[in-house]
């Protein structure tokens, strides 16, 4: 599916768009590891560090090589961007150049863990079905998927929603559960990405976090009795394969 503007995209995404990747200093290399450790590894180091575990639109495969570092070892991502695996593969990294809803149709059953971080709103409403009928083929019995996407309710999502060309459909906790449980997936939880209290200053800011959220949900409550506890402009999911 897609052949559309994406395409495009996606041969110069790098050159054109995140030209970032091609060079990192270590102050941002220490705060991408510590948001890893806070936000995603907390629901993976619990397996074996031989679990199967795949990555969809890995990039340039910054996550996979701190999944490395932590001492996994069966670890797969894929891409479309053919210049962002060709980073992640000088890396010695095991990234493939494919397009996700191929490749998600050609493997069964492979996978205890699948990652989809910044990804599926990268896909139309009616690629999203198949995407996740794909996503539930690949993943083994009770098999986990973690997502992180942005949060149509966040207080500020319009800097993430328009802020790359690319994204295509945004989702809200609502909308998000029901395409998992459509497509089998229970025990569905969902987490703010919050400021990371690892320091005094992440400390401060989460707490003034705390405050300006308490507000909104108070007006929000008031306005249209929303009961969202998911105020950040993007969102962390978790869910299970049923069976």
């Amino acid at each position: 599916m897609m052949g559309d503007f994406r395409d495009r995209a996606y041969d110069s995404y790098v050159s054109s768009f995140k030209r970032s990747q091609l060079k990192e200093d270590e102050s941002k290399t220490d705060r991408r590891k510590q948001e890893y450790d806070y936000r995603y590894m907390p629901f993976i180091r619990e397996f074996e560090h031989s679990t199967p575990i795949l990555e969809l639109g890995c990039g340039p495969g910054l996550l996979l090589q701190h999944m490395r570092e932590k001492g996994f070892t069966n670890i797969t991502g894929i891409d479309i961007s053919k210049e962002q695996v060709d980073i992640a593969q000088k890396k010695g990294l095991n990234v493939l150049n494919e397009n996700a809803l191929k490749f998600l149709k050609d493997n069964y059953s492979l996978y205890k863990v699948i990652l989809a971080i910044d990804f599926i709103e990268h896909f139309s409403k009616d690629e999203l079905f198949s995407l996740f009928s794909g996503i539930n083929r690949s993943l083994e019995p009770h098999g986990v998927l973690i997502i992180q996407t942005p949060n149509g309710q966040g207080l500020f999502p319009g800097q993430v929603i328009y802020g790359d060309l690319t994204h295509m459909t945004i989702f809200a906790e609502d909308s998000l559960k029901y395409i998992l449980q459509y497509h089998g997936f229970n025990d569905i939880k969902f987490y703010e990405t919050a400021p990371i209290p690892n320091n005094l200053e992440g400390k401060m800011r989460l707490g003034l976090w705390k405050i300006i959220r308490s507000i909104v949900r108070i007006i929000r409550q008031i306005e249209a009795k929303n009961t969202s506890k998911i105020w950040t402009d993007n969102m962390v999911c978790v869910s299970k394969k049923i069976r």
